[in-house]
């Protein structure tokens, strides 16, 4: 291995197990100077940073956490292949940080022991010392260091304790030759290697190591070898695992007992632990967080407030920016010329960009409150209590909390599926998380339960049918969504329900920096990659929406309309008759609505509405719905406002305007005089929303998570059938009971 002091530009590749705060020292290396995607043809979230000290550039690489470098899938092999240097988009790593938790050393160091077999620079980087102290456990880290044969330093990266000594070490470690391997195992296992490797020519020592340790290892099928060559090779390791079998040394079972053993020997006389035995803080919280009934109950309380809070503080940020946007593009429809222009810069750009961004107070607010529940510790503690239920449709519990952060809104609860390890599980999770019902749904079902279901009430007024019905379509995705999980886990996300094994952190104060540089980078990253999407996808249902356009002889009986509702406007002023300037201003709002809504009747997504008739008409619906409906697939919470324009009310359909769309949904009529709208139809669009993905915001972050447009696709496909058919059935059986 070559020296790496006369490179400009450093690669540093941060490793460790989950919960030992690598990801904390990571963001506390390179602040805001970092970005983040996906290794190309993996869903493994690749993390990246700069930070440049004593004029070198230094390259940071933030690995996924492991509790062992044995890839058993191709994304596992990805944490692998960046150690190795064997990946075309990362450089070969100069020096390996690997981050253990001082509390914890018995466990970390077996994967720092398959790190130091790499043959790279490594730097060992101590964590929690504060925690491992309280709890009566000291580390002496000169002599850790000693045993080691490579630097230790102790940090502190919440508190920035520690990083000048852990760069300085980094620099070192990465000017003079990598220390010599451990030697781990015994010298029969590591003549078979030899051996072994001696018959694979380019192929690293480690990945010949695990292919000898891991019986139908994934590595074996991603090597360039012909079908030959391949089986020769599995004849070999088959061989040589009977003769290390006959010496005693059965595998995989020796790297258990070998690492362990050097372990033992590298941390005997390092780590001194108290005797105090008595009951810890830590303990006592446990019993209590974790219990299966007191736990479940504190659990619904601190979601039911983590919820709350996330709808009550974005209110008035939501506001401000709606506010702000609205503002801005009346300022921008008085100052330019009426015309196409104005139009895409209001209606496209003010309208699409706006769109975006009213999202972020809650993702902002949901990644903060979750930060906090993280690194506290209690995120684990829930994860934990809810796996037995989540293990029934073949999840595990740390799929709760992103199917959870879904009722809010999806975005977060997609992006809030990084914490879940197992591949399956992830895309599992993130497939059937848009069938929660988010916030942008509820308009729609309060304003069709509000118009068609009755206001019925049983229980001497306990229970409210019109309850009953929001709380019916909640339950629908709910029940859909883990009959999806069970189906995905059977076919095309195939794998049995994961082991559910996590290490439960140490309970500790949360980073107030940690958790705002949390909100930043998830904030940020949903602006530059999912906002992007959303902006040109607005733009584009913009233009279908705008064009073509009708002509003023077209259009000349509703423009007469409109000039005598203004002149009664302008007499009504004058005369100072507030009643009646109110009422010929809203004759003035009812005359704009007529010609917005005969503009979008005939407008491309108009004439789609029209097409489509015959595919909805079995579900109750005309035209004028299916356009809605349509209109409604970039973002669904739009479908209420097009519905006021194509019903004739106009885009502002609050307060009187909703009114004026409920009693026009109600007196809508079919040509032959037949109510459009009736209790079957009403349930059929609800069920629709309910299990539609409708919301390209959504889809934006699946591809932005997944790194393919694959799993998106297969997300739309599939909730659009189910809402298809879900409101085929709906209106056929309701009209069929109602006959």
């Amino acid at each position: 291995m070559s020296i790496a002091l006369e490179k400009s530009t450093w690669t540093i590749a941060l490793v460790g197990n989950p919960n030992t705060g690598k990801s904390t020292l990571f963001g506390a290396l390179s602040g805001v100077a970092q970005r983040t995607g996906n290794y190309p043809g993996v869903t493994v979230e690749k993390k990246v940073g700069e930070v440049v000290h004593d004029g070198r550039r230094w390259l940071l690489v933030d690995l996924p956490g492991t509790y062992s470098l044995a890839p058993r899938s191709p994304d596992e092999m990805v944490t692998v292949d960046v150690l190795l240097g064997r990946r075309d988009d990362v450089p070969p790593p100069d020096v390996i940080v690997c981050v253990a938790a001082a509390g914890n050393l018995w466990r970390n160091l077996y994967l720092a022991s398959q790190v130091l077999e790499l043959g790279r620079p490594v730097v060992l980087a101590l964590t929690m010392n504060d925690l491992a102290e309280a709890e009566g456990t000291t580390v002496d880290v000169r002599a850790l260091a000693d045993r080691l044969g490579i630097p230790v330093v102790p940090v502190q990266a919440r508190r920035g304790e520690g990083l000048d000594a852990l760069k300085a070490a980094v620099e070192k470690a990465g000017s003079v030759p990598p220390p010599a391997p451990p030697r781990v195992f015994p010298e029969e296992f590591r003549r078979e290697v030899d051996d072994l490797a001696a018959t694979m020519d380019g192929t690293p020592r480690y990945l010949v190591e695990r292919l000898l340790l891991d019986p139908g290892s994934y590595i074996v099928e991603g090597l360039e070898l012909a079908d030959a060559e391949r089986d020769a090779l599995r004849a070999r390791l088959v061989a040589a695992r009977a003769r290390l079998a006959e010496a005693g040394f059965k595998t995989p079972d020796v790297e258990t007992t070998s690492r362990y053993a050097w372990v033992g020997r590298a941390t005997d006389g390092v780590v001194r632990r108290s005797d105090d035995l008595a009951p810890k803080l830590a303990d006592r919280l446990d019993s209590v967080l974790a219990h299966g009934v007191l736990g479940s109950l504190v659990l619904v309380g601190v979601l039911l407030l983590t919820f709350s809070a996330v709808f009550t503080w974005a209110t008035v940020p939501m506001d401000w920016i709606d506010a702000g946007f609205a503002a801005l593009g009346d300022w921008v429809q008085a100052t330019l010329p009426e015309g196409p222009i104005r139009d895409l810069i209001v209606g496209g750009v003010i309208a699409g960009v706006g769109g975006v961004v009213i999202f972020l107070p809650q993702i902002v607010i949901l990644i903060g409150l979750l930060a906090i529940l993280e690194e506290c510790g209690y995120l684990a503690r829930a994860a934990y209590l809810m796996d037995r239920i989540m293990s029934r449709v073949g999840l595990s519990g740390r799929s709760f909390i992103p199917l959870l952060s879904s009722f809010a809104c999806a975005i977060p609860g997609v992006m809030a599926t990084r914490t879940i390890e197992d591949r399956r599980d992830r895309l599992t999770t993130i497939l059937i998380a848009p069938l929660m019902s988010c916030s942008a749904r509820l308009p729609v079902y309060t304003l069709m339960i509000g118009a068609f279901i009755p206001a019925r009430a049983y229980l001497n007024g306990w229970v409210q049918l019109q309850g009953l019905t929001l709380l019916g379509m909640y339950l629908l995705g709910i029940v859909v969504a883990a009959a999806m999980a069970l189906i995905l886990k059977r076919s095309v996300l195939r794998g049995g329900t994961p082991a559910f094994v996590m290490e439960l952190p140490a309970y500790q104060w949360p980073s107030p920096v940690a958790v705002v540089r949390r909100m930043l980078e998830r904030g940020w990253d949903f602006l530059a990659n999912a906002g992007t999407i959303i902006f040109a996808v607005s733009i584009v249902m913009w233009g279908l929406l705008y064009y073509p356009r009708l002509s003023t002889e077209e259009l000349a009986p509703l423009l007469d309309r409109q000039a005598q509702a203004e002149s009664a406007l302008e007499t009504a002023r004058s005369s100072g008759d507030e009643e009646a300037t109110a009422a010929a201003a809203e004759a003035v709002k009812d005359a704009e609505a007529h010609i917005a809504g005969a503009q979008q009747r005939q407008s491309i997504l108009g004439r789609m509405g029209r097409w489509i008739e015959p595919a909805v008409r079995p579900l109750g619906w005309d035209w004028r719905i299916g356009a809605a409906a349509l209109a409604s697939f970039p973002a669904r919470e739009v479908v209420v406002s097009t519905l006021g324009v194509i019903f004739d009310v106009g885009e502002e359909v609050e307060d009187e305007g909703e009114q004026r769309l409920t009693q026009a949904v109600q007196s809508a009529s079919w040509p032959d005089g037949r109510p459009l709208f009736t209790i079957p139809v009403a349930l059929s669009i609800m069920v629709f929303f309910a299990l539609c993905a409708q919301c390209v915001s959504t889809l934006a972050v699946m591809w932005r998570e997944t790194g393919s447009w694959t799993w998106p696709a297969l997300s739309f496909a599939y909730m659009t059938t189910l809402a298809y058919i879900g409101a085929l059935l709906t209106y056929q059986i309701g009209t069929w009971l109602l006959t």
